[in-house]
């Protein structure tokens, strides 16, 4: 195990993409030998170990270099269960030393020119544009913040590169006009209902065009999953195409397990020049969840709050990720996944603040039964002054069985299950009405939230349970059985309604 890294084990260095220098060769060698012991180094190219608490990233499986997935835990990593979750290591150290606030800043993707290559070449560099004298006259000043801002003219260059430029900053849509009727139901203060639609194994869409046609009275916007557990499905790109050509609004889902830079930039171009509106970004489940023969788990090419950055600079700078103009940018509603079960609230709710300041305007949580666990994350959202920035919808789902009970709450990352739940989904099992049972809870569940008075809307969940949803809407009391359309009831967050000091 490496020295400052707690994982369990150091993983294989990269090799470079192209021939180096002899003089870079050595450097290379020696920064290797030196961090990979210490650190687990990878020889990434584009070294964050002064903004992770001395943690490299690069030991988690996915290779997440923003942040925790939502399945992160402080037992084990859900990918590799034999380490810890590396990042939940480095939140741990960086509160406890009250380094916490560089985690928002937004840090760039691996540049593969760079991969295998040394850091250290580039610092010096960097100083010595700056100026020997001035290094160390900054270095030794009694100031401590000339010492820490000097300390970052030599290393924010090198982890900020010019193509990037992240920061830890908010950073507000750029535009005033709705650009769907999802944000202009949200902006208009109506409690909205959001539904998953699961896209189907083959071809054939007659199914999901009558689920897309049964659901379009209830809700004001469908997501399609995209490849969700890591097994292929239909696109959620041709599902959202179907969805516009059913007259419903539909949430395009990316997962960044499945895409590049380039066809990320690429597909999102497309969907907005055919009429899709609203996106959402999400890392994707890892390929270990996927049935065999699984492709590779240990490195995506972006996470979810990378893509959110460079799809909000697309939106808004009307600039692609190499620079390029846009002289048409596409116009859409960003939105992210928010977990608030996997991790302690204050680590998730950091995260979250990540998310926001990089791009995501709505937040679709992970399922929720522990309401008031619920509070708890939404208590730490509060104290991070976001609520004003994002909508929240939060996950229902009602259990349909002591089976999926079980599935959701032991092989599903970040979902969390009660203990009394799991007793009445048991005992209503016994007597042969699990389903009523999982839906009266998914009402209670429902009640409890709306009475906190500060989410936004639902998102349903039912996986393959569609016909159930216009009851649930009906019966939750989102909607007049004779009105056609959601009531607007202004719900906008009220932050008296948590316990924020």
């Amino acid at each position: 195990m490496p020295g400052f890294t707690p994982g369990r084990r150091w993983q294989p260095a990269y090799a470079p993409f192209k021939r180096e220098s002899f003089n870079r060769r050595v450097l290379a060698a020696l920064e290797r030998a030196v961090k990979g012991p210490l650190f687990g180094c990878r020889m990434c190219g584009n070294c964050l170990l002064q903004e992770t608490a001395l943690i490299c990233p690069m030991e988690c499986p996915k290779g997440l270099r923003n942040g925790p997935c939502g399945g992160s835990t402080s037992e084990y990593c859900y990918v590799d269960p034999t380490r810890p979750c590396v990042w939940h290591k480095i939140y741990e150290r960086s509160f406890k030393y009250g380094r916490e606030a560089l985690l928002l800043e937004v840090l760039p993707p691996l540049d593969w020119d760079k991969v295998g290559s040394d850091a250290w070449g580039d610092i010096f560099v960097n100083i010595k544009n700056i100026g020997m004298r001035k290094v160390f006259t900054g270095l030794s000043s009694k100031d401590a913040h000339k010492r820490a801002q000097t300390w970052d003219s030599m290393f924010r260059p090198v982890r900020q590169p010019e193509w990037w430029q992240g920061d830890d900053k908010y950073h507000a849509p750029g535009y005033t006009q709705p650009a769907s009727e999802l944000e202009r139901r949200l902006n208009n203060g109506e409690f909205v209902v959001t539904a998953e639609v699961t896209p189907p194994l083959g071809i054939k869409t007659d199914k999901l065009a009558k689920s897309i046609e049964m659901l379009k009275p209830y809700v004001t916007a469908m997501n399609f999953t995209d490849n969700a557990s890591a097994v292929p499905k239909m696109s959620s790109i041709a599902c959202s195409k179907t969805a516009l050509e059913n007259g419903a609004e539909p949430v395009f889902q990316i997962s960044a397990r499945e895409r590049t830079r380039v066809g990320l930039q690429s597909d999102v171009i497309g969907a907005s020049a055919m009429g899709v509106r609203n996106i959402f970004c999400v890392s994707g489940d890892s390929m270990k969840l996927s049935p065999p023969p699984r492709g590779r788990m240990d490195i995506v090419d972006l996470d979810a709050v990378q893509m959110l950055w460079i799809l909000r600079r697309m939106r808004d700078e009307a600039r692609y990720m190499d620079g390029r103009e846009i002289k048409n940018p596409p116009q859409y509603f960003m939105g992210a996944a928010a977990s608030p079960f996997a991790s302690e609230p204050k680590y998730t709710a950091l995260r979250d603040e990540k998310k926001v300041n990089a791009g995501a305007q709505f937040f679709q949580t992970n399922l929720v039964f522990n309401v008031d666990r619920m509070e708890e994350w939404l208590n730490e959202i509060a104290r991070r002054n976001i609520l004003n920035k994002v909508y929240i919808l939060a996950g229902i789902s009602p259990l349909r069985s002591m089976k999926m009970a079980h599935f959701l709450n032991e092989d599903v990352p970040g979902v969390y299950i009660p203990e009394a739940v799991m007793k009445r989904m048991e005992a209503a099992e016994q007597m042969g009405n699990a389903e009523e049972e999982g839906f009266q809870i998914a009402l209670e569940t429902m009640e409890k939230i709306r009475a906190m008075n500060v989410v936004n809307g639902f998102h349903i969940m039912t996986m393959r349970w569609e016909e159930i949803i216009p009851r649930l809407v009906l019966e939750g009391g989102l909607m007049h059985a004779d009105d056609g359309e959601a009531k607007n009831e202004k719900t906008k967050p009220e932050r008296s309604a948590l316990q924020v000091p």
